[in-house]
């Protein structure tokens, strides 16, 4: 059955399972700085749609990309669950009570050298009032599933990096790019979905 025919009820608790028996891989950067993500699912009249958030030009990293609601862990956060969710309280005044948390997917490493730890979880409630921090967050892309799942909306992306030309997975929103951190976290989220038995 196609993610976006599933009842959101059904995709939640499937998530759920399939993320408690996944072991998230982690990479070897140990002397990155630590940081961590929210994948944040939430179920609309339309069906069921991710959160991502355009970056201001005032931020330090990452100016102007689209990327999951996220950022390093300060030294009072008690876990990266906690990192994750505090910045998504921060940057999109999402509270953490609000949101079920379902589970971790893999570890990667950022160009800006972070070692992010990308969580996936849900709204409890929907209609919810995003408010975003403008001095972080330039504007919301609430993106359905069914568009992210679309082989029509996978993208090459050519990057040239460390002299080297390079083809990324991404994926087109309207003007937008998902690409690079997002993108490779994205693309672990999404197939980890295409395993959720029918």
């Amino acid at each position: 059955m196609a993610l976006q025919d599933r009842t959101a009820a059904s995709l939640r608790e499937q998530l759920r399972a399939a993320l408690a028996t996944y072991e998230p891989g982690r990479t070897d950067r140990r002397e990155a700085t630590p940081a961590a993500a929210l994948l944040l699912l939430y179920e609309r009249d339309d069906g069921i749609h991710l959160l991502f958030q355009e970056r201001s030009h005032l931020v330090e990293h990452h100016k102007g990309e689209i990327s999951f609601p996220g950022g390093a862990r300060d030294e009072g956060d008690g876990s990266a669950a906690f990192t994750a969710l505090r910045e998504t309280h921060e940057e999109v005044g999402v509270a953490p009570e609000d949101v079920d948390l379902l589970g971790e997917i893999d570890e990667i490493w950022t160009r800006s050298d972070f070692r992010l730890r990308p969580f996936v979880g849900w709204l409890r409630e929907w209609p919810y009032t995003f408010e975003f921090a403008p001095e972080e967050v330039a504007s919301l892309l609430e993106v359905p599933l069914a568009h992210l799942t679309d082989p029509a909306n996978l993208v090459d992306d050519v990057r040239e990096i460390d002299g080297r030309r390079v083809v990324l997975p991404s994926y087109r929103w309207g003007e937008h790019l998902i690409w690079g951190a997002t993108a490779r976290v994205l693309t672990n989220f999404l197939d980890v979905c295409r395993t959720l038995d029918d």
